[in-house]
């Protein structure tokens, strides 16, 4: 007999941080970059509380699994949106999570009234930028540049 598991996944916009939140960026951040540190309560706070950023969480089975923070922010041109610091927990992949949750923040974007949505992805997160193509990115020919500032 075969069986079939069925996964509910839940996407949700943080509006307090708690200490469920904060664990969870504490497993899922180093997943993301070793190079970042987790970001504390209050931080999640600050960002929570910001109207410039969203911040998404899935859940699967009740369990926060994966999350991003949209940016939306106007500009002359019009408004716009970032996608950022995208991370599925490895024990979560494969099961659509970031898909859903990267379909969620474009409609947020969308009722929020910008014309772009970007986001950027390391050539090695191979299976990330084949989900961002076929949910409708495009790679654009530009330059990205950064200043080090710390």
């Amino acid at each position: 007999m075969r069986s079939l598991r069925v996964v509910s996944v839940t996407i949700e916009i943080a509006d307090e941080a708690t200490d469920e939140l904060a664990t969870a960026f504490a497993r899922l951040i180093p997943q993301l970059s070793q190079r970042s540190t987790p970001p504390s309560k209050a931080e999640l706070a600050e960002m929570i509380a910001s109207p410039a950023s969203d911040v998404l969480v899935a859940r699967l089975d009740e369990t926060v699994v994966a999350a991003l923070t949209l940016v939306t922010f106007r500009i002359p041109t019009g408004v716009r949106a970032w996608i950022e610091d995208v991370v599925v927990d490895d024990a979560a992949r494969g099961h659509g999570v970031g898909e859903q949750l990267n379909r969620f923040a474009i409609a947020l974007a969308r009722s929020k009234g910008a014309t772009t949505v970007d986001l950027t992805s390391r050539p090695s997160r191979a299976a990330a930028n084949r989900l961002y193509q076929r949910i409708g990115f495009h790679a654009r020919d530009t330059n990205v540049y950064r200043i080090d500032l710390v």
